[in-house]
């Protein structure tokens, strides 16, 4: 613990960052701890968030031996890579899919202050657009110094393609119509659709985010569930 407190207190954020992505990994964002709000946080004084470095990561995980695995690969992935840079850094890790009760991860996200809420309610990050997404968190016993974030990037969108881009009008400002989605995505006509969520790629962000087809085919295999084909 004593070594992991010391590299940390060396380290800037920039350089958290570098670790990170030794990993395939890229720091989404951060916030102090609040120690009268966060106290499952007790301890530590900066949280931050952690997502795959697109596109290394998807040929990486997929030459783990965790892909070869049938259920939650991806999660097993980011438990055991995650899991060692907390301990490299005498901090603790959190999950997702730790639960219940689940750690808050979408409020974690908007207090980073670089997560906003999308014309349709989804979350767009500064970096990774609508294809933003978390493979865990870290949380420091050290105060890292943060960049200052930028404004959400739909206030300079004037084009708002992702209220327009669904085939089925599943993702609105109302809401999510999760049936339908599924309903569509399952059928021929939704095949395309299999290669990324048209909603989430119209995002001008998303598209200079570089996630590969086979990653986006991965994750709506698993939103579907097992008996997709």
């Amino acid at each position: 613990m004593g070594s992991g407190a010391a590299l940390l207190s060396q380290m800037t954020y920039e350089e958290l960052d570098h670790l990170c992505r030794a990993n395939a990994l890229r720091m989404l964002g951060g916030f102090p701890v609040d120690p009268e709000r966060d106290m499952d946080l007790a301890g530590f004084q900066t949280l931050l968030m952690l997502g795959p470095d697109e596109p290394a990561f998807w040929p990486i995980f997929k030459s783990s031996p965790e892909f070869q695995e049938p259920k939650d690969p991806m999660d097993h992935w980011s438990k055991r890579v995650i899991g060692a840079l907390a301990d490299q850094l005498s901090g603790k890790a959190f999950f997702p899919s730790d639960g219940p009760p689940y750690p808050p991860f979408f409020t974690w996200a908007t207090r980073t202050r670089r997560c906003h809420s999308s014309p349709v309610n989804l979350l767009v990050h500064d970096r990774a657009g609508m294809m933003v997404s978390f493979r865990g968190a870290l949380a420091l016993r050290e105060a890292v110094v943060l960049p200052e974030p930028p404004e959400s990037p739909c206030l300079s969108c004037a084009e708002t393609p992702c209220l327009s881009n669904c085939p089925v009008n599943a993702l609105t400002p109302d809401g999510y119509d999760v049936a339908a989605c599924k309903s569509h995505i399952s059928s021929p006509a939704g095949r395309e659709c299999m290669q990324g969520c048209k909603v989430r790629l119209a995002c001008p962000v998303s598209q200079t985010f570089g996630r590969l087809p086979a990653q986006s085919e991965f994750h709506m295999r698993a939103f579907l569930g097992p008996d997709i084909t």
